[in-house]
């Protein structure tokens, strides 16, 4: 099946690298007009420019910290304004400080997950879905059509050692999809989420090959996906083939069976 996205208009944050470079670019492929939002200006810029040159299609970048409200807002008015739509939201954008909750060696605590790196993952990972959504939703009612793909992680389903935090977003995140999935069907918007397994984009590659064993291990596919595994699902989720599917929670995990 092939996808086209001609003529639509789609916003991905966290664009720059990995899964969210790689779902700038498939959205591209399929014609879309595709808006970057990213911290990493390089590397958001390098790609915006490369995107445009290779598919002939109209790709921006934008330096956009998700979790500041106010610089969301302008941002989506900037992109209203030159493009006068934006179809689709890929809520892309996250960041990891992982730390047990509380670490004990020899009955002596010995480090514990700082209230700061609670604090920064929610604000990304979860008030920044938010703001976006609720800023580009707007304008997608108004329009009555629209799709909103959320990046939750097998982790939100499952829990993960070490990760309070980022756990308490991306199962924040499944939450907030269904609730916006109710609230906003009737406007002819759907919103899903994908939650991805062991990715190997730059950052897990750069992990200790007994890390990486592990992950493949827990896979039973016997491998780690790819950014484009991602980027595919995002695409399949924001095309009219999937016009009916709404609240629903896309695993692209190759049947990832976590442990302790």
């Amino acid at each position: 099946m092939e996808i086209s996205l001609k003529d639509r208009v789609a916003l991905v944050t966290g664009g720059a690298r990995g899964i969210g470079a790689a779902t700038a670019r498939a959205f591209a492929q399929a014609g879309a007009c595709v808006e970057i939002w990213d911290l990493d200006t390089e590397a958001g810029e390098r790609l915006a420019g490369a995107l445009a040159d290779e598919h002939d299609v109209l790709v921006g970048f934008q330096r956009v910290d998700v979790s500041d409200r106010g610089v969301v807002d302008a941002a989506v008015a900037s992109i209203l304004e030159r493009h006068g739509a934006i179809d689709v939201l890929i809520n892309n954008a996250g960041i990891v400080r992982d730390a047990q909750l509380l670490k004990v060696k020899n009955g002596e605590l010995v480090r514990k997950m700082a209230e700061e790196d609670f604090d920064k993952v929610i604000d990304v990972n979860l008030k920044g879905v938010f703001n976006c959504a609720q800023a580009v939703a707007e304008g997608m009612i108004a329009r009555k059509r629209g799709r909103i793909v959320n990046a939750s992680s097998v982790v939100g389903l499952y829990g993960n050692f070490g990760q309070t935090n980022y756990v308490a977003t991306k199962a924040g995140v499944i939450g907030m999809t269904r609730v916006w999935a109710r609230e906003l069907g009737r406007y002819g918007i759907t919103v899903n989420a994908v939650a991805p397994g062991f990715i190997a984009t730059e950052m897990v590659r750069s992990m200790p090959e007994r890390v990486l064993e592990r992950m493949v291990k827990a896979t039973p596919v016997g491998r780690l996906g790819t950014p484009e595994d991602i980027a595919r699902a995002y695409l399949f989720l924001a095309s009219d083939a999937a016009s009916f599917i709404n609240g629903a929670v896309l695993s692209v995990d190759g049947g990832v069976v976590l442990g302790t």
